[in-house]
């Protein structure tokens, strides 16, 4: 099995690390290709307006001036594109890729990239506690059950435009639960809070905040199944056609 690695924070970030040994134990045909530069928050985007440069950290082992989806685009469509990979792990991102966030998260957009493809993509998280921020981030949980998550998901039937979202607790390896199988969450917008201050030449500028998480009250979902201490594995699909809105937009509109 050809795998293929990328992420959003970055091709130096401890759980790119994490997630090149994982690899390691699925196959020794591993290839490697990340942002340069941590691109949290990026989202499904790519670079139109400057060049991509590349470099090379090894015989398959590259970063790319850009975002993950450049990097994903550049492994398929120039480096490995005699070549490609039967899987695409993006990850282990530092923090949860849970609910409306995979809509921002580059490890997920990632993960998109691959399947839009026709690759089989899985992107990983780990969830973090607040006393674990920065640099201090376990990895441990998923470095543990990342094998026993991957490898079922490897063999699973792969239906076109469709990815896996998988989502490690903030927990030592042997206090995780299990694994669950969910669906995407959804929050409260107004966790959002935005963090006003001053710099030294007097010209205030904000920073992106979270508030304490709204959760969905009676679901079972990725935020509640991580919450409760299991692994969220949860499928999406690409098609963001809203199937309801179609018949109801088509009564209003007549077959014109």
């Amino acid at each position: 099995m050809r795998i293929l690695l990328t992420n959003d924070d970055g091709i130096h970030a401890p759980g790119f690390t994490v997630l090149e040994s994982i690899a390691s134990r699925l196959s020794e045909d591993v290839w490697a290709i990340a942002p340069a530069e941590e691109q949290s928050g990026a989202g499904h985007s790519l670079t139109l307006s400057r060049p991509i440069r590349m470099r090379r950290h090894g015989d398959r082992k590259f970063s790319v001036s850009g975002t993950p989806t450049d990097a994903v685009m550049m492994a398929l469509a120039h480096i490995m594109k005699d070549s490609p990979p039967d899987l695409i792990l993006s990850g282990v991102n530092r923090g949860a890729n849970l609910a409306e966030d995979v809509t921002y998260s580059g490890t997920v957009s990632a993960a998109m990239e691959g399947a839009l493809a026709g690759v089989r993509s899985i992107a990983l998280s780990q969830v973090y506690a607040r006393e674990g921020m920065g640099d201090t981030v376990p990895f441990a949980a998923a470095e543990a059950w990342a094998e026993r998550v991957i490898r079922p998901l490897a063999d699973a039937p792969f239906t076109p435009g469709t990815l896996v979202n998988v989502n490690f607790p903030a927990l030592s390896p042997d206090a995780v639960k299990g694994i669950r199988i969910c669906r995407q969450g959804i929050r409260d917008y107004g966790r959002l809070r935005i963090v006003e201050r001053t710099d030294p030449r007097g010209y205030r500028y904000y920073w992106f905040g979270l508030a304490p998480t709204v959760e969905t009250p009676g679901h079972v979902t990725d935020l509640e199944v991580v919450a409760n201490g299991y692994i969220s594995v949860t499928p999406l699909f690409l098609d963001l056609t809203h199937e309801p809105g179609l018949e109801h937009l088509a009564e209003r509109f007549g077959d014109g």
